[in-house]
């Protein structure tokens, strides 16, 4: 048999030594969380019963903490689980009148909270309180839920673990699910867990330690099990066509994600996420893709984040025709919704929350692989884990049995649970340029940075384009550590390249799904007598400053056609584009090029929702890249001045008497990048603390 890939024990005697129990339940749930073979992202929970004193009388009292709602294990941190009352939450059980009480139940959790903590209770907090032993994991393991989701699952468990593992039917999550698993245990005291059918697995134990390393040995035998089962035999029935070549396969979802985005985000601006590894190769190329794919997730947590079912693409990658994919895409999404509709109709209740967005999330592809979409980034990535989560588990269950989706209704009754909705209600609202792509270059100079960050504080994407590549990753690296790093790109970019303009913006599509917000902010800085500028000077500011913004522009431009979610360009030009400046003849004209290059963009785009502003900065020399060495010098000279006295000159000459920064530059990009100047193109907004000689005419 081929080696198999176990999970390894991370438990550090020496670094638990020195924990509570409270600590240790966090060090548990980290280690548990850091393998998405253990658990998915925000997927399964974590609990102890620990004393505490009591804050009003002063007693020792057992309290359960427990994974609060919407946390995640490998992430959470203490103030991430909940805390409740033992002696409250076993006073619930005569409160209880039956399946029919479960939205109830859930009201009183927050009666039983211990020390006014705010963190909510999640729904399956009575499962971990009526489990008699003090540490409790429950854990989405894909070998485990590949047994769960069998149509003998019941058979399976009991083939591979005895009965040191029991079996529980499929239930909702919820107050008697908690009940079924206490009375499992009474009825089993030397069992160590449980597998819920179509749903994840339950340990436990009085140690931390035991209970962590209980649930690795149980997840290791499933995988073992599995893997000499399933070798040498056929998965997914086989293959059914070859994948393409990494680079076509990119090219080509390149190619269609921006369609994609298009078609499906005209409500609610939508994010992708391209995902071509091994496993989504294998399951695409076969030839149970259709099939299976229609049978849809089996596991709760997956169908929250994918819902029921993905969208196959017909697309034979022997006979490679992208046009024909498209030609058929608005066929498909309407088939899709329609049939969504028909499962929300079919399966809704009178007190069912409106119908949400009928689109599909996932979207899969023969030899391409899988594009998933949401409306942030980080929620996109997190979808395609979640169906790579579920396409390991159908590999699985296909293989040694018959794999079994959850039913409609049951899947219709969590994706629609009031207590669903209400974790929807709970969201914070998207800030304003949420689901919004900007692509900035310049990316790693001043301006560029600081407009980044100024659109990411608002929410958008950013795809960072520079030709200093240490200094692009290293912007890259800091936006990501201060925001996330889902919300930021780096691409290497020389804008003179034509080909290369056009490989960036692809790398865009893959990394985000599309374009919506350029910010052409590419500079150099030269400084010479008109006498003296060389030929080379002359070409190289207008390749840069002209030709660069010309081509980044009509790359986008071609884009925001394809999308058809209108778009918006934002010119960084120069106070020297209106006003003259000595010893700097082509460094003018070629801003001044940028600018009625903009105003034409404006009237070329407006049919399209295109819009097309710009801003003139003047001297901002703070962190500006332009002003670094000959060209400080240069302009120095060209006032009789050392260049250490420029700044203060700049602001002096001023009509305001300050200094302008980076950051004002970008508060006026954001302005015009944003829906507050939804009604303005063809604009110029001069930052430069005021010039006479720049005013508009």
């Amino acid at each position: 048999m081929a080696a198999v890939r176990l999970l390894e024990n991370r438990w550090d005697d020496a670094h638990a030594a020195g924990l509570d129990q409270r600590q240790l339940l966090l060090y548990r749930s980290n280690l548990l969380g850091a393998d998405k073979r253990i658990t998915n992202y925000g997927g399964g929970n974590t609990s102890a019963k620990v004393t505490e004193t009591d804050p009003l009388t002063g007693e020792p009292v057992p309290v359960l903490w427990v994974k609060g709602s919407g946390g995640d294990v490998g992430t959470i941190r203490m103030d991430g689980f909940a805390t409740l009352y033992m002696d409250r939450l076993e006073a619930l059980k005569g409160l209880y009148r039956g399946v029919e009480d479960e939205d109830r139940m859930v009201g009183y959790l927050p009666h039983c909270t211990f020390d006014l903590n705010p963190r909510v209770a999640s729904i399956d907090t009575p499962l971990h309180a009526f489990v008699p032993h003090v540490h409790v994991d429950h854990m989405h393991p894909d070998a485990i839920i590949a047994i769960a989701a069998s149509e003998n699952s019941r058979e399976l468990t009991a083939e591979i673990f005895g009965d040191e593992i029991g079996w529980l039917p499929w239930r909702r999550p919820g107050f008697q699910l908690g009940l079924d698993l206490e009375a499992f245990i009474k009825a089993n005291p030397k069992a160590k867990g449980v597998v819920l059918e179509s749903h994840g697995l339950f340990t436990w134990a009085d140690d931390a330690k035991d209970c962590y390393e209980l649930t690795l040995e149980i997840i290791n035998r499933a995988i073992r099990w599995l893997a000499e089962r399933t070798e040498g035999k056929a998965v997914f029935g086989g293959v059914a066509v070859k994948s393409l070549g990494e680079a076509e396969r990119r090219r080509i979802a390149a190619r269609l994600m921006p369609e994609i985005r298009g078609r499906i985000g005209g409500k609610e601006r939508k994010l992708g996420h391209f995902d071509d590894q091994d496993a989504v190769l294998e399951f695409v190329n076969s030839r149970d893709l259709e099939p299976l794919a229609r049978l849809g997730t089996s596991c709760p947590d997956h169908f929250l984040r994918t819902k029921i079912r993905p969208l196959v693409l017909e697309f034979d990658p022997a006979r490679p025709d992208v046009d024909a994919v498209l030609a058929g895409l608005d066929s498909a999404l309407a088939d899709y919704r329609a049939d969504y509709t028909r499962y929300y109709e079919a399966c809704r209740h009178e007190d069912s929350p409106a119908m949400r967005d009928p689109n599909p999330v996932v979207f899969l592809m023969p030899g391409i692989g899988m594009m998933t979409f949401a409306r942030d980034k980080a929620t996109a990535r997190i979808a395609g884990e979640f169906y790579v989560n579920a396409i390991n588990v159908m590999r699985g269950a296909s293989t040694v049995s018959t794999y079994q989706g959850l039913p409609e209704q049951e899947a219709f009754d969590i994706e629609y649970w009031l207590l669903e909705e209400a974790k929807l209600q709970r969201m914070p609202r998207p800030k304003s340029l949420a689901g919004r792509v900007a692509f900035v270059t310049g990316g790693a100079g001043g301006i560029g940075k600081a407009t980044a960050a100024r659109l990411m504080r608002e929410g958008a994407c950013v795809v960072l384009a520079d030709i200093d590549a240490p200094a692009l990753e290293g912007a890259r690296e800091e936006l990501a550590a201060h925001f996330s790093a889902d919300q930021v790109s780096g691409v290497a970019l020389d804008v003179t390249d034509e080909a290369a303009v056009s490989a960036a913006f692809r790398a865009a599509s893959i990394a985000f799904g599309g374009v919506d917000i350029l910010v052409s902010n590419a500079g150099i800085s030269s400084s010479a007598p008109v006498e003296d500028t060389e030929l080379s000077m002359w070409n190289r500011n207008m390749d840069i400053l002209a030709k660069g913004y010309f081509l980044v522009s009509r790359e986008a431009f071609r884009l925001f056609r394809r999308q058809k979610l209108g778009g918006n360009i934002v010119f960084v030009a120069s106070k020297n584009g209106l006003a003259a400046s000595p010893n700097a003849s082509a460094y003018c004209a070629a801003k001044a090029a940028e600018i009625h290059l903009a105003r034409c963009l404006a009237l070329e785009g407006a049919d399209a929702g295109i819009r097309v502003n710009t801003v003139n900065p003047d001297a901002v020399l703070r962190g500006s890249k332009i002003w670094t060495g000959e060209w400080r010098e240069q302009r120095a000279a060209a006032y009789n001045m050392a260049p250490d006295e420029l700044e203060e000159h700049y602001r002096k000459r001023s009509m305001l008497k300050l200094n302008v920064l980076p950051e004002d530059i970008a508060e006026a990009i954001c302005f015009l990048a944003g829906d507050a100047s939804a009604k303005s193109t063809g604009n110029i907004i001069n930052v430069d603390a005021g010039n006479a000689q720049s005013f508009t005419r």
